[in-house]
């Protein structure tokens, strides 16, 4: 059913493109209601605005704190145009009907982003906002509700092409985006009361929907909910596709772990190659050595500026994504060669509290796999010397970013040999040390990292006879002897970490 808009309560906070808005009710006769800011600004266009204080007779009070909050505002949006008894009341009290209301919310994000002033940020929560936006969105069959100044282009959409009168699934889809922004808004509150710890519910709101051409396969749809400007300058290459974003977040999440020159191809999330070097030319060479057959189509990802040498040599093979922290301008023309290479300049480390799995028609909550190691346990036949350190230090962070089970092999800083995604950690230390074969790695005076225990010997008397002399593992096996002393045996260095690193 059609509805024409004759009055309008606006009352904002951001009155960007308001402007045209204005004018056109103005235009259509519309009768308008405003308060404080938005009435000069209303009235600045030319355009006749009746104070909300005149219908209510009370004027703001308590610093603005209460504006709206009265029957004679509320009545008038809430009641049922179809109800005979709703309006003999808005006769009776004088309520004028209210067809339109134009409201935002205090910027409670921003304040919460931009201070730490418990005040500054309390006197941002909305209340006659909120109150508002749910009335009329209760009353949608009525009254057409715009809660952003994200939607001031669809209403003024509606004022131009059907000269202000809505239908009923216009107002519905008015109050849906409505009460989004709402939900979106009690969540921030929330968030910030409980310091972005879980509470009783588990609450995640972002704003920004970008739309994916699909899934992780072509018949699933995708929505990737968040900011990437905040932390890519994009700066050549398509939009990031679905898997793009997931590859593109294991890169940074595995690269921030690095202060070293170093450089790392990711695929499918898993390292395929890393390596730190002095320079990084030296770095990327290396790293691509680690396994030139999985880094086809891959994404890479370093933590130093790109110059012209590397790029010209990254350029030599096909790649999806590059990320860094910059790039010299000969590099980037060298880069941007390829029109469908995508190039993103890092702005901020990609950091995350907590991570979550949707499971069993529920929602799994856990701390993000932050650090290393809790101890260093030198358990083994000797301690490691300081280039064996050097390399388990490397090979534990690198297996930390593989898919379980996993075991990373490594030499003078470079992943030699991985094994990921199998279903026993003979299986991924076999696989590792087949890749190694593949590439022609000598494992002679290797280390090799594993994500979890071993709950036999076998895989330190595998690691052995393939030369391997130093292992990383968290412990915690009830034959954790069995291990040590074949180390011990077999002069060979064992460090327990106490702290695994599974990732499902």
């Amino acid at each position: 059913m059609q509805k024409q808009i004759k009055s309008a309560l606006i009352s904002v906070f951001y009155k960007d493109n308001l402007e045209t808005i204005v004018k056109k009710l103005g235009e259509q006769g519309v009768t308008i209601y405003s308060t404080g800011g938005t009435q000069k600004f209303i009235e600045e266009q030319g355009v006749k605005c009746v104070a909300v204080e005149d219908v209510t007779a009370y004027p703001s009070i308590l610093g603005g704190r209460v504006k709206t909050l009265h029957p004679k505002v509320f009545g008038g949006i809430l009641a049922r145009r179809e109800n005979p008894q709703d309006l003999e009341q808005l006769k009776q009290y004088e309520i004028p009907e209210i067809d339109l209301v134009i409201v935002d919310l205090y910027p409670f994000e921003e304040t919460v982003k931009n201070t730490s002033e418990e005040q500054a940020i309390i006197e941002k929560i909305d209340i006659g906002g909120v109150s508002l936006i749910r009335a009329a969105g209760k009353n949608f069959k009525d009254v057409v509700i715009v809660a952003s100044k994200d939607q001031y282009a669809d209403l003024e959409k509606v004022l131009i092409e059907n000269n202000g009168a809505t239908s009923i699934q216009d107002r519905r889809n008015f109050a849906s985006k409505a009460f989004e922004v709402c939900a979106n808004y009690d969540v921030a509150i929330s968030q910030y009361f409980l310091n972005n710890e879980p509470g009783d519910y588990f609450q995640v709101s972002v704003r920004e929907g970008q739309v994916n051409r699909y899934g992780e396969n072509p018949h699933q749809r995708g929505v990737y909910y968040g900011n990437l400007d905040e932390t890519f300058n994009k700066l050549h290459g398509k939009e990031l596709s679905f898997n793009n974003i997931v590859d593109v977040d294991a890169a940074c999440q595995l690269m921030q772990e690095f202060t070293e020159t170093t450089f790392a191809v990711i695929k499918h999330t898993n390292v395929c190659g890393i390596a730190s070097r002095p320079t990084l030319k030296e770095a990327w060479d290396a790293a691509l050595a680690g396994d030139k057959e999985s880094a086809f189509g891959g994404v890479l990802v370093t933590n130093k500026q790109i110059d012209k040498q590397t790029a010209e040599s990254i350029s030599e093979i096909f790649f999806e994504i590059l990320i860094a922290p910059g790039f010299d301008a000969d590099a980037l023309t060298v880069l941007q060669a390829k029109k469908n290479r995508i190039l993103l300049e890092q702005k901020q480390p990609v950091t995350a509290k907590y991570t979550y799995k949707n499971v069993l028609n529920g929602v799994l909550l856990q701390d993000a796999d932050n650090g290393n190691y809790k101890e260093w346990n030198d358990v083994g036949a000797r301690p490691a010397n300081a280039a064996e350190r050097a390399d388990l230090e490397f090979a534990n962070i690198v297996c930390k970013h593989l898919k379980s089970n996993a075991i990373a092999l490594v030499r003078d800083k470079q992943l030699v040999g991985k094994g990921c995604g199998q279903t026993s950690r003979i299986d991924a230390l076999r696989h590792a040390i087949e890749k190694s074969k593949q590439f022609n790695f000598d494992l002679k005076g290797a280390v090799m990292a594993s994500d979890a225990f071993f709950p036999f010997n076998d895989c330190v008397s595998i690691a052995h006879e393939a030369g391997i002399t130093a292992v990383i593992q968290p412990g915690g096996s009830v034959r954790d002897n069995d291990s040590i002393e074949f180390t011990k045996q077999n002069n060979m260095v064992m460090v327990m970490t106490g702290m695994r690193h599974f990732r499902h």
